[in-house]
């Protein structure tokens, strides 16, 4: 029976057992698409990496994601976990500086900070953001996620995407945050009657911030077969375009936010966000972390 190795990483964390976990194939040559959405719907992790060779000029690698439910074009986590990966397999080579992915949204580069010859930190640059729509009906909308209306911070739930859209939401306290449960036939009604599909949604408050966070967040995306996720990249460039949109941060920390998530589940998981603005406008969006080896293994597909 064909046999692939994997490498389990705690990504958006420097302790093991917490962040969001991530398997990473560095070699599934023989495996299909299919199968690749089989081996993680196995792993059951919110998603799984399979490294191929590049297919387009610029890039080193080709990159392909998987949700247990579908496969994406671009992620946060996988990005960064992948190039702590990639560092230890040798791929990237000790003190290499920039490395880019083929993924598909296009070429996506990564920056490394090095401590001796480990991998300490990684930047993911995103595309700047696409503003996508807005919900209107705030009570309805709230109830579709098991709140009230006045739960909801004074900004409108917007979708945003650096690659990926998300229904962004601020909340007025971490204990709405807290509280918010998808009912999903009215979210998806809501959704609809907004000319939207049904998304991932990204609620989160800047209400309360204890030490260095300036954001608590939480992500749950039931239509990406991922109930609740413990640290979103791909949310959290667009939650930093949202903020700075919205001035619910100052200008003088666009460029250096973190967000806590993932704490209700057990998992917390810190996203560096630095978002480049010029007159105005929104110009550079990264998103950052640190990763830890969890674990390695080997999975038997037939």
């Amino acid at each position: 029976m064909p046999s692939y190795r994997y490498l389990h990483y705690d990504v958006f964390t420097d302790r093991a057992l917490e962040g969001n976990q991530l398997a990473v194939f560095p070699d599934p040559r023989g495996l299909s698409a299919e199968d690749m959405q089989r081996v993680t719907r196995e792993m059951n992790f919110s998603e799984c990496t399979f490294i191929c060779p590049a297919e387009t000029a610029g890039t080193h690698v080709r990159m392909r994601i998987f949700t247990p439910g579908e496969e994406l074009p671009m992620a946060g986590h996988p990005t960064v976990g992948s190039t702590f990966a990639l560092a230890k397999e040798g791929v990237i080579t000790p003190g290499q500086r920039e490395f880019v992915f083929g993924l598909g949204v296009g070429p996506t580069p990564v920056s490394l900070d090095w401590k001796g010859t480990e991998v300490d930190f990684v930047w993911m640059t995103q595309k700047t953001p696409a503003h996508l729509g807005t919900i209107a009906d705030r009570s309805a909308f709230a109830e579709s996620i098991g709140l009230s209306a006045g739960d909801l911070g004074d900004a409108p739930p917007e979708v945003v995407s650096s690659g990926n859209p998300f229904l962004i939401t601020p909340l007025r306290s971490r204990d709405a945050v807290d509280r918010v449960e998808i009912n999903r036939a009215p979210y998806v009604a809501c959704c609809a009657a907004a000319g939207l599909k049904e998304l991932p949604l990204f609620i989160f408050t800047t209400a309360g911030a204890t030490g260095a966070e300036d954001v608590y967040a939480r992500m749950l995306g039931p239509g990406l077969g991922v109930s609740e996720d413990p640290a979103t990249g791909s949310a959290s460039g667009p939650l930093g375009c949202y903020l700075v949109r919205h001035k619910a941060v100052p200008a003088d920390k666009a460029d250096s936010m973190l967000s806590l998530q993932g704490a209700k589940m057990g998992r917390p998981s810190h996203v560096h966000i630095s978002i480049g603005t010029r007159r105005g406008e929104i110009t550079s969006v990264r998103v950052g972390g640190e990763a830890v080896l969890a674990g390695e293994g080997t999975l038997y597909v037939n």
